[in-house]
């Protein structure tokens, strides 16, 4: 089973990675590409709240709901990764970009190991929709602050300085 979720994240990012990021590149400013891919990322984790349902009816959401959370963060993956890196260039004045986007990766790298503990406590509070909502409303507010600071002006690409010649 677990093989079947990885092939349908590989071929939903696959099929998805050129198309929804000439979409997105041709539609939407970076900013709001990054907040529509943390949105799908989050919707996966929603699909997999326990619901009422049991028997025949829970074992048909079931599956129609797996090959979505596999496929929702791949799609989301496409869609704000490259924006992503393009941020990091921003943010950087565009100066020591590889010490940037270490840093960044440094940075995701420590959340996620942190994400990971507390998600791991929060099932172990046997609430069994608490750490999907958690990763949900994670994702969510996440698109949110991206969205404000796009808004806000902060992610505005830098001003392309004019040469005399």
């Amino acid at each position: 089973m677990a093989g079947a979720v990885f092939a349908v994240s590989a071929l939903a990012a696959l099929s998805g990675q050129l198309k929804l990021t000439a979409w997105a590149k041709r539609t939407l400013p970076g900013p709001r590409t990054i907040a529509y891919g943390l949105v799908l990322m989050s919707a996966a984790f929603l699909l997999v709240v326990p619901g009422p349902y049991d028997g025949k009816l829970g074992l048909a959401v079931g599956v129609l709901a797996l090959p979505l959370c596999a496929a929702l963060p791949a799609w989301g993956g496409a869609l704000l990764y490259l924006f992503e890196m393009d941020i990091v260039v921003r943010l950087s004045g565009e100066r020591l970009i590889a010490t940037y986007c270490g840093a960044c990766n440094t940075v995701c790298g420590i959340a996620i190991s942190l994400a990971t503990l507390a998600v791991g406590a929060l099932f172990d509070t046997g609430v069994r929709w608490l750490p999907w909502a958690a990763l949900a409303g994670t994702g969510l507010v996440c698109a949110s602050l991206v969205g404000r600071l796009h808004r806000a002006g902060h992610l505005a690409p830098a001003p392309v300085p004019v040469t005399m010649r």
